[in-house]
């Protein structure tokens, strides 16, 4: 039999402590590639690929230049040209923002480009879509908008898919629509300001869409989260006062 030494314990503790790291490490490695999935063969979905520089002057360009991948309808009838820094004053419409994006209410969300659907009086719609494949494990469909004062609908493959509000800036907010229908199929994906008659124009600033491997929580879900934070909250002034 022979003595161990007096820091064994604490030898053994690093070990395991050791062991643990490796292992978070391995599971962080395994779960980066979920968090930053492909997204199918859907492209520029955060309109950063237009072909012109920031210093293009502001008024009509063709669409295809400004918002490669995607093809523009006001109502039913695709469009060949969206402006660019130049939205309309009431019509409906497509256009492409830079930065700065100019002298009115509107910039953009992220990055050097977003797009602004504006659901004027001129058609049923302001939409932008694109045929791609979805990714085979995306469970919700997410972007960043300034929202309008009407409705925004989405589409994949003629289907309406509802969203709602995730979280919120000062700058725009967070949503995300159940998407896992449709994961690991082609379809055409649509995003459509709606004209709201006599309501006013209905303007939607629009960027950043991803697929992602997060579910869309239940509507119940936030309100327990933030219970949770106050419960937790409470309980940590009291320990603290104890």
């Amino acid at each position: 039999m022979f003595d161990r030494p007096s820091n064994y314990n604490a030898l053994a503790a690093n070990k395991i402590v050791g062991r643990i790291k490796q292992f978070l490490t391995l599971v962080f490695a395994l779960a980066l590639p979920l968090a930053v999935m492909g997204q199918g063969t859907f492209q520029n979905l955060d309109f950063e690929a237009a072909t012109f520089p920031q210093s293009q002057p502001s008024g009509f360009v063709s669409s295809t230049s400004a918002l490669p991948s995607w093809t523009v309808y006001l109502g039913t009838v695709q469009q060949g040209q969206v402006t660019f820094n130049n939205p309309s004053a009431g019509s409906t419409w497509v256009s492409l923002l830079g930065t700065p994006a100019g002298p009115f209410p509107y910039s953009t969300i992220e990055g050097n480009f977003s797009v602004l659907l504006q659901g004027g009086v001129t058609a049923p719609n302001a939409t932008v879509g694109q045929t791609g494949l979805i990714p085979i494990t995306a469970q919700s469909v997410r972007f960043k908008a300034k929202p309008g004062t009407g409705a925004l609908l989405i589409t994949f493959g003629g289907v309406s898919i509802p969203f709602v509000s995730l979280s919120a800036t000062a700058n725009y907010a967070l949503y995300g629509g159940d998407i896992s229908a449709f994961a690991g199929q082609s379809g055409d994906l649509r995003f459509s300001a709606l004209n709201q008659g006599a309501s006013g124009p209905n303007d939607w600033n629009l960027d950043s869409i991803v697929f992602s491997n997060q579910q869309i929580p239940e509507p119940g879900t936030f309100g327990m989260f933030g219970l949770g934070v106050l419960i937790f909250g409470c309980r940590s002034r009291l320990v603290t006062k104890t």
